[in-house]
């Protein structure tokens, strides 16, 4: 019971942290917006980046033992 709850709030959690990231492709670049550049995430997003992962990690973890048990 405590795994369900724990992986409906990781997932909830998970969500929001994706969701919430920039895009840097999508349909503008179709229609003459911004290209394929790379650049370097720093601060906040990058931290925002590692949390996402792991975050996904945790939620695979939870998933197994939801299984296991």
């Amino acid at each position: 019971m405590i795994l369900n709850i724990l992986q409906i709030i990781i997932s909830v959690l998970l969500i929001v942290c994706i969701l919430i990231q920039q895009r840097g492709t999508g349909l503008s670049s179709a229609f003459g917006g911004e290209g394929n550049i790379y650049r370097t995430k720093r601060g906040l997003e990058k931290s925002l980046h590692i949390f996402t992962i792991f975050l996904a990690a945790i939620f695979l973890l939870t998933a197994l033992l939801n299984i296991i048990y």
